[in-house]
């Protein structure tokens, strides 16, 4: 009796997380999925819609609410009973199509994952967790059996959607190179698109922004806290003091970026060693809340000193200090954008290269002379609506996804 009544309460949740999903707008990611798929995972930072992904997709597929059923790992429901145990109960009374939300607040989550895939094979889970969840892409017994999908924040371009400015295709970095004048000249056409470049890149990042700006900082403060409190510690085995040392080299680095780092002064800064502290700026990284970059054809590992780092996005910035470095601002904006869809390394000559092409970011002034003798070089500039020949605005780089 006491398992219905549990069961119950799951479900009275799922309703009415159904009633309040908006589901007029969908993330970028939402079309790309293949929903047929028997098992799924959508990974992501904390704050860019990943629960909200699961409800509108209940609730604008299913005709039979009973079908589905959403549940997140962290009710206390998970206390005193299994995943497996869930899906057992949900199959056996008719359901199709099981949603787990925030997978790595449970131990041993992969093992049950499997043996739910093996034991129900008419049904389909989807489940989301942390992007720090990227290490199981790699393990044997789930990459047969779970398709992986990565959801990113807001870019520039679904802020504009969000915000009922316009709705804009995705661009391909070959269309922003070789046509950035006319695509540019038709998107400014009718908007002015400084002011809301500059309002994106203050709080337009995370998807919790449409609940309201007053608490915007505070929220996202709660994330960074959430993450490195509880993410890290439920994939990777840290004790409080590492924590602290996590929390306290994210606020050192985010008053430093773009930071070339020294390793040792880092260590000492937070008074642990060379190792740990590779280590923590690779959880950092893989936790989305710093962007790591190196020289083209260096190999990347867990305990490999990175040649630059910046914040994830510009967003964080605000959070450690109201007046965001300018310089700053603009590498992590384009680097944050750009690595949704390609790999970004830096440049011997310039700042980045994508691709086949480098790229120089700076404000609108900025020249070509550290780039003038590279082929397919750019200069990225800020503070411009439109460009010419080999000058992009930077803005126009949020439209690639």
């Amino acid at each position: 009796m006491q398992k219905i009544f549990y069961m119950e309460s799951l479900v009275k949740i799922y309703l009415r997380l159904l009633q309040e999903t908006d589901s007029q707008t969908f993330r970028y990611l939402y079309p790309n999925i293949d929903w047929n798929e028997r098992c799924i995972a959508i990974i992501g930072a904390k704050g860019v819609g990943k629960t909200t992904m699961l409800l509108q997709h209940i609730k604008t597929t299913f005709a039979d609410k009973n079908q589905a059923l959403f549940a997140s790992l962290d009710n206390a429901w998970f206390a005193n009973h299994s995943i497996f145990e869930l899906a057992d109960e949900f199959y056996m009374n008719g359901g199709t199509h099981l949603f787990l939300d925030e997978i790595h607040h449970y131990p041993n989550w992969a093992t049950e994952i499997k043996n739910i895939y093996d034991s129900f094979q008419k049904l389909k889970v989807v489940f989301t967790g942390s992007s720090l969840l990227q290490i199981y892409k790699s393990t044997a017994d789930l990459s047969r059996r779970v398709v992986y999908e990565t959801l990113e924040g807001l870019s520039f371009r679904e802020f504009l959607q969000f915000e009922k400015i316009g709705e804009f295709p995705a661009l391909s970095l070959n269309e922003i190179v070789e046509n950035h004048q006319n695509i540019a000249f038709q998107i400014t056409e009718n908007i002015k698109i400084m002011p809301l470049f500059k309002k994106y890149l203050k709080n337009g990042y995370y998807f919790f922004y449409k609940e309201g700006l007053k608490k915007y900082e505070i929220k996202l403060q709660e994330a960074i806290n959430n993450v490195i409190d509880v993410d890290i510690p439920s994939i990777e085995n840290i004790e409080f003091e590492s924590r602290h040392k996590i929390k306290k080299l994210l606020a050192i680095l985010s008053a430093l970026v773009p930071y070339t780092p020294k390793i040792t002064d880092l260590s000492a800064a937070i008074n642990t060693n060379r190792n740990n502290t590779v280590k923590y700026l690779s959880f950092l990284a893989n936790a989305k809340l710093l962007n790591l970059i190196s020289y083209k054809n260096k190999t990347i590992g867990d305990l490999t000193k990175p040649d630059k780092v910046l914040l994830n996005n510009t967003n964080l910035a605000y959070v450690f200090g109201e007046n965001a470095n300018v310089g700053s601002a603009r590498e992590t904006f384009f680097v944050n954008q750009l690595n949704a869809i390609a790999n970004v390394t830096l440049a011997p000559q310039g700042d980045f290269i994508v691709d086949k092409y480098t790229f120089e970011v700076g404000g609108k002034g900025k020249t070509f002379d550290q780039i003038k003798d590279i082929p397919n070089s750019f200069v990225v500039a800020d503070d411009i609506e439109i460009g010419h020949k080999n000058k992009i605005p930077l803005w126009l780089f949020g439209m690639l996804y």
